[in-house]
């Protein structure tokens, strides 16, 4: 549970993503007055499973499930608005009264379509880098924006003096730089400004109102989005998002200083998995049985895409980089049921590279694709895990996280132990 004097605390992803946030978030949530989405866009999916019904936010805060509420869509997020709008009509379709309850900064950018055609085009394109991008169009959406040529939120509210010039420019920049791309202005403009119409009770000043409501002393959650090895600097460059889903892009994707979260949560799942193309150091090979244990078992298919995840190990090296870039005061790690019929389960520990051990993780490419890795083994606790109390788990699962802890000098206050939102159980360390 969260102490007193925890007003704000952040949830980072620590691997490649799908470490189950969506899940921590809403269990978290009932303590807390305001969750907020800091950055990424609707290439993140969220998921959280109650009685037995799966609900899969994209754009949307988990927190939106808990009446008592608000959820803050930051500054540093961009918006697909017919993605938002069919999370709207889901919540509504459901049950779950959102009225009042969900605020949009005016400063976070607008995702159009033609940014999603881009994603494809170049994503296809002859002589340009797969990344293996969900193909939401985030990237070109942020590259608007680096250039000073997106779209805010905000100027949905001045459609004629502000969206409607600004639009064309974009639009036809777009389409001066991908031939093949072609945007009906006129049919858009007629769909954005039923979008402003729809949405205008929702913009606010997310800045003034997230310091206003902290400063009143109420009580923050951020949910990062996507992970800290896809971070756009820190990650596996160039296999990576388009934005800073570490700590600091969660800071100034919402306006608030570096010095204000009280509690940094990273969460990890207790193997490790990938989506996409890029650099997997504890990848298991395809016919690996483990390997299919683990992505048939976990279910380890994109919550966005569809896609299968590849499966590998639990990585420390990896653990300890995001740790030491995020300050984690503790760890979440969750689908440890996942590994509960295993007779043995893997840890890597160390990296080496033409014989000689690595220091850190490394920043190329190359070097991770050619490095060695270490592991250490331990016996399975070989039973199951969903039911049981802290008290009650297996010693040689409490030896194994106990070995993690040491190795990375992070308590693990959080563990998963099912799919269910209260599948979940705090740790005495």
């Amino acid at each position: 549970m969260m102490n007193k004097g925890e007003q704000i605390i952040s949830i980072i992803g620590c691997q490649w993503g799908d470490e189950g946030k969506g899940k921590l978030v809403d269990y978290l949530a009932k303590q807390v007055n305001i969750v907020a989405r800091a950055g990424g866009g609707s290439n993140a999916g969220h998921t959280v499973l109650v009685d037995g019904k799966k609900h899969v936010f994209h754009l949307l805060p988990s927190g939106i499930l808990h009446e008592s509420v608000t959820c803050l869509i930051g500054n540093g997020v961009v918006i697909h608005i017919p993605a938002l709008i069919t999370e709207l009509e889901y919540l509504s379709r459901v049950g779950i009264c959102y009225k009042n309850r969900i605020v949009i900064s005016d400063r976070a950018h607008i995702l159009f379509g033609f940014h999603q055609e881009i994603d494809k085009i170049n994503e296809t394109s002859d002589g340009v880098v797969q990344i293996g991008t969900t193909k939401r169009g985030i990237g070109p959406c942020y590259s608007s924006k680096i250039e000073r040529i997106g779209i805010r939120i905000g100027d949905l509210l001045h459609f004629e003096s502000d969206f409607e010039p600004k639009f064309r420019t974009l639009a036809r920049t777009c389409c001066q730089r991908y031939k093949s791309l072609k945007i009906d202005e006129d049919a858009e403009l007629e769909a954005y400004r039923h979008y402003a119409e729809v949405l205008k009770d929702f913009i606010i000043d997310g800045i003034e109102y997230l310091h206003r409501h902290i400063n009143q002393g109420r009580r923050l959650l951020i949910e990062g989005a996507n992970a800290t090895m896809l971070d756009i600097d820190l990650g596996t460059y160039p296999f990576v998002t388009s934005s800073n889903p570490s700590i600091g892009g969660c800071c100034y994707g919402l306006g608030i200083p570096l010095n204000i979260p009280n509690k940094i949560i990273g969460i990890a799942k207790a193997y490790t998995t990938r989506t996409g193309f890029g650099p997997f150091p504890t990848e298991l090979p395809d016919d690996d049985p483990i390997k299919e244990y683990l992505t048939t078992i976990g279910q380890e298919y994109g919550t966005t895409t569809g896609r299968k995840r590849r499966c590998g190990w639990l990585d420390l090296v990896q653990l300890r980089y995001a740790a030491m870039v995020n300050g984690f005061n503790c760890l979440a790690l969750t689908k440890l049921d996942i590994l509960s019929h295993l007779q043995e389960v893997k840890v890597a520990i160390a990296y080496f590279h033409n014989g000689e051990k690595l220091k850190s993780f490394p920043s190329t490419t190359k070097l991770l694709n050619e490095l060695e890795v270490q592991y250490a083994t331990f016996p399975g606790w070989n039973e199951p895990i969903n039911g049981l109390t802290y008290e009650q788990l297996p010693k040689k699962l409490l030896d194994f996280l106990t070995y993690i802890e040491r190795q990375l000098s992070i308590p693990i206050k959080y563990i998963g132990t099912g799919p269910s939102r209260d599948d979940i159980l705090i740790c005495d360390a």
